[in-house]
C-alpha cells in the first residue's frame, strides 16, 4: 500500500456503539497513521455488497469487522471478500473467549478484544497496513459451521447466493453451477467439499449432481437415449429434470423416505 495517502479504513459490526468508539479511535490515532474513514456496514453480506461496488481512490484498505453478526459473521465475509481483485486486509474485532483468540493466534490472523484501545488499533492497523489480503487456507481453519452464502465473481463484483435459495449443485468441467428460481450461478467450487460442507441440505443424486432435499417435488421413470429406464428428480420451482444414477437411486430413495 501506498504510505504517502491516508489510510482507508471500513468497519463492519452489527452494533451502532462499536462502529462510533472504532470511528472515535481512528480520528485519536490519526496524528499517528493518517486515515480516512471511508464507510461501515452492519453485517457481511451488505459490506459485501458496499465493497465490490467501490472502485479506485474509493477502495478500502483496511476493514474492521466484528466475528459474531447476523445474517453473516465476519469468518465468512473475510473468506468471500478475497474474491476481489484488490482485496483490503482483515482486522477481526471480538468479545469473545480464549478459545477463538487461540485459534486465531495459531493461524497468524490479526484481532483486537473488545473494548478495542487505541495503541492496539494502531498496532494492528500497521500490521494490516504491511501484510495484506488474508490467506483463504487460514479463512477456512476459523469457519464454524458451514456458509450462509456462497459466492462468485461476475463483472468484477462479489455476488452472494443464499444456500437455502440453492435447488441443485451440478458439476460441470472446471465450474459448479448453482441453480436457484431465479438464475444459475458459476462457482469455483468443489461439489465432493460442498456435500461435505452441507450434508443436510443436498443430497447426492448423481455422480455430479447434489440437489437440496427441499427442492425435490417426486420422482418419474424416463427412459434415456439407449432405451435403458431411470429415475428423474422432479423438482419445486425449476422445470429441470434431474437423473438419478442406478448407483445412488437406493439411497436417494431410503433417505427421502425417512425425511417423510
Amino acid at each position: 500500500m501506498n504510505r504517502a495517502r491516508r489510510l482507508r479504513v471500513f468497519i463492519v459490526d452489527d452494533e451502532a456503539p462499536a462502529r462510533a468508539r472504532l470511528r472515535n479511535l481512528l480520528d485519536d490515532i490519526s496524528a499517528r497513521l493518517p486515515n480516512e474513514f471511508v464507510g461501515e456496514a452492519e453485517h457481511g453480506a451488505q459490506a459485501l455488497a458496499e465493497l465490490s461496488a467501490r472502485q479506485g481512490t474509493s477502495r478500502a484498505d483496511v476493514v474492521l469487522v466484528d466475528i459474531r453478526m447476523p445474517v453473516m459473521d465476519g469468518i465468512e465475509f473475510a473468506a468471500h471478500l478475497q474474491r476481489l481483485a484488490h482485496a483490503p486486509a482483515i482486522v477481526f474485532t471480538t468479545a469473545y473467549d480464549q478459545y477463538a483468540v487461540h485459534a486465531f493466534d495459531l493461524n497468524a490472523v490479526d484481532y483486537l478484544l473488545k473494548p478495542v484501545r487505541a495503541e492496539r488499533l494502531l498496532a494492528a492497523l500497521e500490521k494490516a497496513r504491511a501484510r495484506g489480503p488474508l490467506d483463504p487456507a487460514s479463512l477456512r481453519e476459523l469457519q464454524a459451521g458451514a456458509r450462509s452464502h456462497l459466492s462468485c465473481s461476475e463483472r468484477g463484483r462479489i455476488l452472494l447466493v443464499p444456500v437455502t435459495d440453492i435447488l441443485f449443485l451440478k458439476a460441470e468441467q472446471k465450474y459448479v453451477t448453482a441453480r436457484t428460481e431465479a438464475r444459475e450461478y458459476l462457482l469455483e467450487e468443489s461439489l465432493n467439499t460442498l456435500e461435505q460442507e452441507f450434508p443436510d441440505r443436498f443430497l447426492r443424486v448423481h455422480r455430479n449432481c447434489l440437489v437440496a432435499r427441499n427442492a425435490v417435488a417426486g420422482f418419474e421413470r424416463a427412459s434415456g437415449l439407449d432405451g435403458e429406464a431411470h429415475w428423474e428428480v422432479l423438482l419445486r420451482g425449476a422445470a429441470e429434470r434431474l437423473p438419478v444414477s442406478r448407483r445412488q437411486w437406493p439411497i436417494v430413495k431410503s433417505e427421502l423416505a425417512e425425511k417423510q
